[in-house]
């Protein structure tokens, strides 16, 4: 596996051939004037498909009598306990995502040599069960209120299809060490987001507990993306020859 930045037979950027590149702009320059309809009719089709087309989903009724109650009882107080349950099983897409990318990535850590001083795979372990350990809570917390862990909510679905290009870059044997590193970093900022917006949305809606508990999550998150940082600066640093 590639584990260093190299210098190849790369011509996918424009001035690898200056000659072709005045052509090109010379026809582009006299196009331009000339091609704005086939692109406002393309806007105007994905605005009606935007329009008509139906929701990505739909949050479940609660389903125990126990949830019931509860959403009956935040109705009266003018809450709308569907926004918590949407929210929460955000939160446990992604989870679920982030035990797999570090699933991935340690595939990634075994497969290279020299990684073990700056990235010890123990760490990545660690990181990986507090993923699990959050998905848990979480699966607990929706059951507390009623709610379906299982259930496939909007939220959830737009964090599934979001979640689908960083499992591909983790996956794709191409990539090394770093640049898969690259996807757990995006991972753990949105991560770190997700939690704190959950955690204000428990509190507006009256669930104290439930923020406090994933107050402490939050904080795990904000460790595990302290080490991507530290783990990506010092994987550079070590291909400029300066670690």
């Amino acid at each position: 596996m590639e584990t260093t930045t190299r210098i190849g037979m790369n011509k996918t950027g424009i001035k690898s051939s200056p000659f072709d590149t005045r052509a090109l702009l010379e026809v582009s320059d006299e196009a331009a004037p000339s091609v704005p309809g086939p692109e406002s009719e393309l806007v105007a089709l994905k605005m009606s498909y935007a329009k008509e087309a139906d929701a990505l989903g739909s949050v479940p009724p609660p389903a125990t009598v126990k949830g019931t109650v509860k959403s009956g009882v935040d109705a009266i107080k003018g809450a709308r306990p569907q926004v918590v349950f949407d929210k929460i099983a955000e939160r446990l897409a992604f989870e679920r995502t982030g035990v797999r990318l570090y699933e991935a990535l340690l595939v990634k850590h075994a497969a290279t040599d020299g990684l073990e001083s700056i990235v010890p795979a123990a760490e990545l372990v660690k990181i990986r069960d507090d993923e699990a350990a959050h998905f848990r809570l979480l699966v607990e917390s929706m059951e507390s209120l009623g709610g379906d862990p299982t259930a496939q909510t909007p939220c959830a679905a737009a964090t599934g299809i979001a979640g689908q290009g960083l499992m591909q870059l983790v996956n794709d044997p191409r990539t090394n060490f770093l640049q898969s590193l690259q996807a757990l970093h995006i991972a753990e900022l949105t991560d770190v987001d997700g939690w704190a917006m959950l955690i204000e949305i428990a509190r507006s809606s009256g669930h104290t507990k439930l923020a406090e508990a994933f107050q402490r999550a939050e904080q795990q998150e904000e460790r595990h993306l302290a080490n991507v940082r530290k783990w990506m600066l010092g994987l550079t640093k070590a291909e400029l020859g300066k670690a």
